[in-house]
């Protein structure tokens, strides 16, 4: 899709959040579309990757060395904040309360991950409406699929990576399949929508 048709779609558009989950594969695809993205990013980017089980998260110490970008791992209580990416804590979920806080919680895994895609896409839905803007990568199972679902049921903007390109494209595949998304895009195109996203505001 050229950068023409990727400004038509983002007309008329307020964001106020981006939300992004991914897994298998997800640290080389985030690492591909968030290099770049500046200091002053006009927007909170929330990232939900699964760690492996046992695995220390070192996700925030990996990201900051390449991004220009605060980047954290989510704090329970934390204030969502403008240029600021952050990562789901290994072992919690993430949740996006009313007010633009997070909240984090040990229930039980959904679809074997904690944290969970869909429990982060579909809080942050119920906050930001049509505001939002979820993006869901490679991975090799099944979780992201109902929360990107629920973001475009509240009119926020929805993205699946094409799977042709995707490491692992399961996750793509079973988000297309649950609720076509508004927009299938490589990890290039991806980059230029955020890209975008930053200079329309």
């Amino acid at each position: 899709m050229d950068k023409l048709a990727l400004q038509a779609v983002l007309e008329g558009r307020e964001i106020a959040a981006i939300v992004i989950g991914a897994s298998a594969g997800g640290v080389n695809a985030l690492l591909e579309i968030l290099p770049g993205l500046p200091r002053d990013y006009p927007c909170p980017v929330v990232t939900v990757l699964h760690v492996m089980k046992g695995r220390q998260n070192q996700l925030a110490e990996v990201f900051q060395q390449r991004l220009a970008m605060r980047v954290l791992e989510a704090g329970d209580k934390d204030e969502l904040r403008a240029g600021t990416l952050y990562f789901a804590p290994a072992g919690y979920h993430l949740s996006v309360e009313e007010g633009g806080v997070f909240s984090l919680s040990q229930e039980e895994p959904v679809h074997f991950a904690r944290p969970a895609i869909d429990l982060t896409m579909q809080s942050a839905a119920d906050v930001y409406g049509d505001r939002l803007v979820g993006i869901l990568l490679t991975g090799a199972n099944q979780d992201g699929a109902a929360g990107l679902a629920a973001i475009g049921v509240a009119g926020g903007l929805t993205v699946v990576q094409d799977p042709a390109e995707a490491q692992v494209a399961v996750m793509p595949n079973e988000a297309i399949r649950l609720r076509q998304p508004d927009l299938v895009l490589t990890l290039q195109e991806i980059r230029s929508l955020l890209t975008m996203l930053e200079k329309r505001q």
